[in-house]
């Protein structure tokens, strides 16, 4: 839901905001005392909005490079980055300053930044908002692949239910700022929907898929109803 506080946890596990009880572990080291290349060389951050630029396509994702450069790019910095574009489909763009792109292709931009800094983890605050549904699945599908084939965590936070019961392994459910449940899959139930959206849900199986379909009444209005029925 929003305002439930997912931006914030995101920021509390990448060290940009500390909380306010407990640590954020990362490889046995408490976060708080790491310094930002430290944590950089390992977390990776994809915020909702990045800030439009003058630099290139090209500069702004060879900046994910930063925290593994002493002087000047290599070679294999030079090689990573040409990775990232390919796989954000933004070769073309490389030339181009960020500031003409649109906002799904200025969220790629910040989507190959973060591949390019080849983290340990990867954490992406509602990484497909700004694009449309073939690039959703091609990038949630990307991302796969990358846990994949390099071991790497993968966080994010998504409004869309039915994106994240396609992609993930695990859920946590926030709501007023407090964890609601957590587990597989298996948690996901219209129950436990309702509780935390305030809104009726069916699931249905389509291939090896459940969606979750609203059936667009709201709790409020099932106890207005209620009550007016019997006045």
């Amino acid at each position: 839901m929003n305002g439930s506080g997912k931006s914030t946890l995101i920021k509390c596990l990448n060290g940009l905001l500390k909380p306010w009880l407990g640590v954020v572990m990362l490889d046995g080291d408490n976060l708080s005392e790491l310094n930002r290349q430290q944590i950089s060389q390992k977390v990776a951050y994809v915020p909702q909005r990045s800030p439009e630029g003058e630099l290139s396509v090209f500069d702004a994702v060879l900046l994910g490079r930063k925290p593994h450069m002493r002087w000047n790019p290599t070679d294999r910095d030079f090689e990573v980055v040409d990775e990232a574009l390919c796989a954000m489909g933004l070769e073309k763009y490389a030339l181009r300053p960020v500031r003409e792109l649109s906002g799904g292709e200025i969220q790629r931009v910040a989507l190959a930044r973060a591949i390019a800094q080849e983290p340990d983890a990867l954490l992406l605050d509602e990484p497909t908002s700004s694009l449309d549904l073939h690039r959703q699945i091609e990038v949630m599908n990307l991302l796969c692949e990358l846990a994949r084939e390099r071991g790497m965590a993968i966080i994010f936070s998504l409004h869309d239910i039915n994106l994240a019961l396609r992609f993930a392994d695990k859920f946590l459910l926030l709501r007023d700022g407090e964890v609601y449940a957590y587990g597989g899959r298996e948690i996901l139930t219209p129950k436990l929907i309702e509780e935390v959206f305030d809104i009726r849900v069916v699931m249905h199986r389509v291939d090896d898929h459940f969606i979750v379909i609203p059936t667009f009444e709201t709790k409020k209005e099932r106890i207005f109803t209620k009550v007016e029925v019997g006045a």
